[in-house]
């Protein structure tokens, strides 16, 4: 076996316990094991150590604990001040669903009256109105983006000072 495989057999016996190996890397790990006494010893010696520090008792001051629980605390009361939002968002969205149910029509005429009255083709005042439709909802479309990026910002800006 060359250098190179004993060192990506310890790279694996590290992970093992970390995270979940594929079967080709668990298979090929095995097969190495069975063959290389030096790395099959190193990975007793690391479930050893694992086994270890998990028997030990861990402690946190009093300090980090109370740090950890306001941290906690904070970010529960964002996410309830984020649903609390998005219930008045989700009452808006039916506002306006119901409002250009019952407008739509109403504009339609509208727009048609005031096309025949101009003298305007039909697909002139039609593609009118669906801009007139349409320029709202790109307008706070794009304010929301830029809102996001804005927020996302701060987030991360306030994550590096924690």
């Amino acid at each position: 076996m060359t250098r190179n495989s004993h060192d990506e057999a310890r790279e694996l016996i590290a992970l093992a316990g970390a995270e979940d190996l594929s079967a080709a890397q668990q298979s090929w790990l095995q097969a190495h094991l069975e063959e290389c006494t030096a790395c099959r010893e190193y990975a007793d010696a690391a479930g050893r150590v694992v086994r270890v520090l998990r028997s030990l008792p861990l402690a946190a001051d009093s300090h980090l604990v109370r740090t950890t629980q306001m941290r906690v605390r904070f970010h529960a009361s964002r996410l309830q001040e984020t649903r609390e939002r998005m219930g008045w968002v989700a009452m808006a969205c039916v506002g306006v669903g119901i409002s250009a149910a019952l407008t739509a029509p109403l504009l339609w005429r509208l727009f048609a009256w005031m096309g025949e009255r101009a003298g305007v083709s039909s697909p002139v005042w039609q593609a009118g109105f669906a801009f007139f439709c349409l320029a709202p909802t790109l307008a706070v479309g794009v304010l929301l983006l830029a809102r996001g990026t804005y927020v996302t910002n701060q987030r991360e800006r306030s994550r590096q000072l924690w």
